[in-house]
């Protein structure tokens, strides 16, 4: 047996579960996910004794935002899974153009607008959110010496309610070795992010 300290409320292992996108053209990439825990920023500890026979490593690590505040500034609240972020509040939107995908609460690039940054402790291999955006949203993936690795983006903004073609929460997502930090950039526009992943 063997203690694991997780400074989470709940964490919830999946097993191939990935979410339906409606325009199969924006679902850049099929994360062949064997593993994948909903890690949440809750600051409390618990202490569970867990088999080390049955401990399987995640292979991916969905973010759950749901024990963010509204208007929080997000940056090591999920140090503990592996990733710290620049630049980010938690919001629950108000506004209709910008819908959840899941929960209440998502992330968006603040006080900056139009810009939001994650970085990695260890390197990771795939990154996505589902995202709804006022304009062009790029995400950008880069390694360690901050050298661009890859480039993916939604070509367009998403909001509801709009004449857009692309539905909002549409899945944005980038597959590439040994990614360190990716940002977000709507070039001064609005966004939002939803089920933040990670893979390694």
């Amino acid at each position: 047996m063997v203690r694991w300290d997780v400074m989470v409320k709940q964490a919830t292992l999946q097993s191939n579960k990935l979410p339906t996108i409606e325009d199969a053209k924006f679902a850049l990439d099929n994360f062949n996910i064997q593993n994948e825990i909903t890690a949440s920023a809750w600051r409390g500890q618990i202490e569970p004794a867990i088999d080390a026979a049955r401990v399987t490593v995640p292979t991916c690590i969905c973010l759950d935002l749901e024990d963010l505040k509204c208007f929080e500034a997000v940056e090591c609240q999920y140090e503990r899974w592996g990733v710290i972020f620049h630049n980010t509040l938690a919001i629950q939107p108000s506004n209709p153009a910008f819908p959840t995908y899941s929960g209440l609460t998502v992330l968006m690039g603040a006080p900056k607008s139009g810009f939001l940054e994650a970085t990695f402790l260890h390197p990771v291999n795939s990154v996505s959110a589902f995202v709804t955006s006022s304009q062009r949203l790029v995400l950008s993936a880069y390694d360690r010496d901050r050298q661009l690795l890859g480039q993916t983006a939604l070509p367009s903004a998403n909001l509801a309610n709009s004449d857009s073609a692309i539905s909002p929460n549409t899945l944005l997502s980038i597959t590439v070795n040994n990614i360190y930090s990716v940002t977000f950039c709507a070039f001064d526009g609005q966004f939002t992010l939803d089920n933040f992943r990670f893979c390694l």
